[in-house]
């Protein structure tokens, strides 16, 4: 049995041709099933004729489009691995994913061929071509000649499909290579726990550079035969515009906040929708309340990650529980230990291990970063830090990199934040550790306001000190106008430790 998971999209794209693929609402233009396969075999003859063989990396810059989708598809039809790239990334961050990925073809956007083709050539890049947001460039032009058939290769589960690199927070960015086993596994998985049917309508507004875009929205849309509304970009008034029109929705916890700041959010614009997903970032339980009193819908949080996909979720049939991420995945395995590997007890934090066919075999030539990721017995280390409880729900306390340590204490942020985030007039926070001449860290919350909001300091740890033991309390509130983030809605914590690093040791806080 061929494993390639195109074979099991294939059978979808056969079995309902005619039906409406992806509806690109901003340019008035639909596609069916038969569509994608067609422009998936173009380009896999594209990318054959250009000298790609099984196991090629193909490394694709672009904006979003369902071009760029077929070109992900064509690398799944054909056994060659896909390596998107955010849009976001500069020449610098391009040019190593590059020399790392060692690409046979790279494709990005015309507005960029001048500035990147230099790296990719200095990478040993075999081809650059070009593809837009509106299907233009020389890519799409090459293809254009090509029939529209390819036979779907023979491959194994083993087989890789895509490569992610992770965001680098830590350091350079590192290649995760996925399997065709990876990702059909995590695809088969959310269709079954979530219910996705040929009848289900996905808003598709996320990046398709991501694994939340990618995997856990277009895969199981594709799957299941749903139809996907497609915007090339999240924007707050088309998503409400549009939602009477979906059933299902998936965002990052920045999109629901952004909804929630949009009036005519209500129950009757959100009455045809069955599920709204987060993910990618924690979503705070404030959120999760207030959206859920604006639209009557409980947000559905699941876990994951670029190197594991979707592991966790709240279940679509049963409780939702605001501030955890679920219980595992059919067939996914999730424990907690301590710094010594000792496996802890429901309601103790520490480091979350999981293990399952969605979890990836390692690093793209790391051996280093795989003997740090993996215990002996292959469980793969998060490095997130969480508790279970009893029934097996998953709670995540932030990262380890993140543990603030406190005169010796361990302070978990995320149990600072979920508190000061409750506080009337409090937008959102972000809580850090700063170093401190006596304490060695010292928490600190950076705070953004309602708009209208007057909260000050002394009422945030006045509040805090209440209902939290003393250490965990923060020393300083600041407030700023937003939190650093990235494309993913991800609080850049790190940034925020930079920028306010001399508080306690001059006194400074930096506008």
């Amino acid at each position: 049995m061929n494993g390639s998971f195109y074979a099991l999209l294939a059978r979808t794209f056969t079995r309902l041709a005619a039906k409406t693929a992806i509806d690109e609402v901003e340019r008035g233009r639909t596609l069916a099933f038969a569509n994608l396969d067609a422009l998936s075999a173009r380009y896999a003859r594209t990318l054959a004729g250009l000298g790609c063989t099984k196991g090629d990396r193909v490394a694709v810059q672009v904006e979003k489009s369902p071009e760029a989708l077929a070109i992900y598809l064509a690398c799944l039809r054909a056994g060659f691995m896909f390596v998107p790239m955010n849009t976001a990334y500069r020449s610098g961050e391009v040019g190593w994913i590059l020399q790392s990925a060692e690409p046979r073809v790279f494709v990005c956007d015309p507005a960029r061929e001048d500035e990147l083709r230099p790296l990719a050539e200095g990478a040993g890049v075999a081809h650059v071509l070009t593809l837009d947001a509106d299907a233009r460039g020389s890519f799409a032009e090459r293809a254009a000649a090509e029939p529209a058939d390819f036979p779907v290769v023979e491959l194994s589960a083993d087989d890789h499909a895509a490569m992610l690199f992770t965001s680098g927070t830590t350091g350079r960015p590192k290649g995760a290579p996925l399997t065709h086993g990876n990702v059909a596994s995590n695809a088969q998985v959310l269709v079954e726990a979530w219910e996705i049917t040929g009848d289900d309508v996905l808003l598709h507004a996320l990046p398709i550079y991501h694994a939340h875009g990618l995997f856990v929205a277009a895969n199981t849309a594709m799957l299941a035969g749903a139809t996907m509304l497609w915007l090339r970009k999240f924007d707050a008034a088309k998503v409400v515009e549009l939602l009477p029109r979906a059933t299902v929705f998936m965002g990052v916890p920045t999109m629901y906040v952004r909804l929630l700041d949009r009036p005519e959010l209500d129950r009757e614009r959100t009455g045809n929708v069955r599920l709204f997903v987060s993910g990618s970032a924690p979503l705070s339980p404030e959120v999760w309340k207030a959206f859920r009193e604006r639209t009557g819908h409980e947000i559905l949080e699941r876990y994951g990650m670029s190197e594991i996909l979707m592991h966790t979720g709240n279940p679509y049939r049963g409780e939702r529980r605001p501030g955890t991420v679920g219980v595992p995945f059919s067939g996914s395995e999730v424990k907690i230990v301590d710094d010594q590997g000792r496996e802890l007890p429901p309601g103790q934090p520490g480091h979350v291990l999981v293990r399952g066919p969605n979890v990836f075999r390692g690093y793209w030539r790391n051996p280093e970063a795989n003997r740090e990721a993996f215990t002996e017995d292959g469980w793969f280390r998060t490095g997130d830090l969480g508790h279970l409880s009893e029934d097996g729900y998953l709670t995540l306390v932030g990262r380890a990199r993140d543990l603030i340590i406190t005169g010796g204490l361990n302070v978990y942020p995320k149990e600072v934040e979920d508190v000061v985030d409750s506080i009337p007039g409090v937008r959102e926070s972000a809580v850090i550790g700063l170093p401190h001449p006596d304490f060695g860290e010292a928490v600190t919350a950076v705070v953004v306001r309602e708009p209208g909001s007057d909260v000050d300091e002394e009422t945030i740890v006045r509040i805090c000190r209440e209902r939290l033991a003393g250490y965990k309390v923060p020393k300083r509130v600041i407030f700023v106008d937003e939190l650093p983030r990235n494309t993913m809605g991800k609080v850049q914590k790190r940034e925020l430790q930079e920028r306010f690093r001399d508080l306690y040791t001059r006194g400074e806080v930096p506008a």
